[in-house]
């Protein structure tokens, strides 16, 4: 039995939310270790549709512990909002199924006050932030200025971190020309919804440290795509943390000598959400096409994604940074009715053909793609679940894909039906 982390080798919406419920039925443990609630997952179980954003996607599943680990900023009013939508929808959690742990940093309303007020008054570069205060809380926490989930047992603390805080917050916002915060009233807000957070409060370490000398097997989950790595993606067009499958040590607890097996979800072309450099995009009648078979709109934000083709050579860049074993290849059918099919192989860059993205940001936009072309496939793929049921020219592109990337495909998903998956290789048992 292994551990298997799941990240993402693009910028994010590459399909983990029915990869993640796919392996979540064999895991015993699953824990989100980074990312806050900017980022959202779809899964669809039994025809049922869940949109989740800060929960993992295990909790959807009975007989299964989920944890939201310390490497995840916590907005404590959308995780109970989130918690009384899925237990609308007959999702049961109880201090059994969830854990949060205890030195993980919360999101307060200041954090996503000054989101909103510092994307309005940039007159340089927009980063195209979801305004829910994912970067101020990580400031903070780097900061040392945070509120933990531990605080909450003590408004004395709590007061104490929030005079902390609000030396910093105050003289930025009167610097930004709005009215300082009153302290009192954030501790109140606070205070009065701390019995209903602190129930699932725990040393999510232990649990983990527990799993795994029971043999039991734990599913890391990632937010957000490895081009959004904080330090290793279009910087400064990233999120606030680290979405590589390192994290998922550092961010629960639990050492990186227990990340058996890293998948990395892979779409079989590319979006991005928000501003930053997208070497692929498609802004014709190709982009178009993409978004509207593919269904591109943020789960979180409603925001319509950008669209282009595959880029293998940001794939298999996020692959190495990652060291991911093995891709989950996703959306392959939106490609269906295509007459031909572009792969970027490399970059032209100040003259001569590249293979890597480079850091800065005048050389990120100077680049122009070198593609290959594919022959397209007017069959359908969607719903395949072996190799049989796929068109020749569709097995040929997947092939060359992972020739391009380094990484063999290790799962195949054909719809957002958890059934419709081809497995090469079971991530649990490599």
């Amino acid at each position: 039995m292994g551990n298997v982390v799941v990240v993402g080798s693009q910028w994010g919406d590459e399909g983990k939310g029915k990869i993640v419920d796919w392996l979540s039925e064999r895991a015993d443990v699953v824990a989100r270790f980074q990312g806050g609630h900017n980022a959202g997952h779809t899964l669809v179980v039994d025809g049922k549709v869940y949109k989740l954003s800060l929960l993992p996607s295990g909790i959807v599943r009975g007989g299964k512990i989920s944890i939201i680990g310390n490497g995840v900023v916590v907005d404590p009013w959308a995780l109970l909002s989130e918690m009384d939508t899925l237990r609308g929808q007959g999702v049961e959690i109880s201090p059994a199924s969830l854990e949060l742990a205890a030195n993980a940093s919360l999101i307060m309303p200041y954090h996503r006050e000054l989101d909103a007020l510092r994307e309005d008054a940039t007159k340089g570069v927009k980063i195209g932030t979801t305004r829910r205060g994912i970067g101020p809380a990580y400031e903070d926490k780097v900061g040392r200025r945070a509120i933990r989930v531990c605080d909450l047992q003590s408004r004395s603390i709590v007061e104490a971190r929030l005079e902390v805080a609000l030396t910093h917050h105050n003289a930025l916002r009167r610097g930004l020309g709005h009215d300082p915060i009153n302290g009192q009233k954030i501790a109140d807000d606070l205070m009065s919804i701390a019995d209903k957070i602190l129930p699932y409060m725990s040393n999510a370490w232990r649990t983990l440290e527990a799993a795994k000398n029971a043999g039991k097997r734990v599913l890391f989950e990632g937010a957000q795509g490895t081009l959004l790595d904080v330090d290793h993606g279009t910087y400064p067009f990233v999120t606030s943390s680290n979405t590589i499958a390192g994290q998922a040590a550092g961010g629960t607890g639990m050492g990186p000598g227990s990340l058996d097996y890293i998948l990395g979800i892979t779409k079989a072309y590319t979006t991005r959400v928000g501003a930053g450099p997208f070497p692929t995009e498609q802004e014709n009648e190709i982009g178009e096409f993409l978004g509207t078979r593919g269904h591109e709109f943020g789960v979180v934000t409603g925001r319509k994604r950008r669209c282009g083709w595959f880029d293998a050579v940001l794939v298999r860049q996020s692959l190495t940074i990652g060291g991911v074993t093995g891709i989950a290849l996703t959306k392959l059918d939106v490609l269906d009715g295509l007459e031909e099919i572009k792969v970027c192989v490399g970059y032209k860059h100040k003259g001569e053909v590249i293979d890597f993205l480079p850091y800065g940001m005048e050389d990120q936009i100077a680049i122009e793609p070198v593609y290959e072309v594919f022959e397209g496939w007017t069959e359908t793929t969607f719903g395949a679940r072996s190799w049989a049921d796929l068109p020749a020219t569709a097995i040929k592109y997947i092939r060359r894909i992972e020739e391009l990337i380094g990484v063999p495909v290790a799962l195949l998903s054909t719809s957002p039906e958890r059934e419709d998956t081809i497995l090469v290789k079971d991530p649990f048992n490599p």
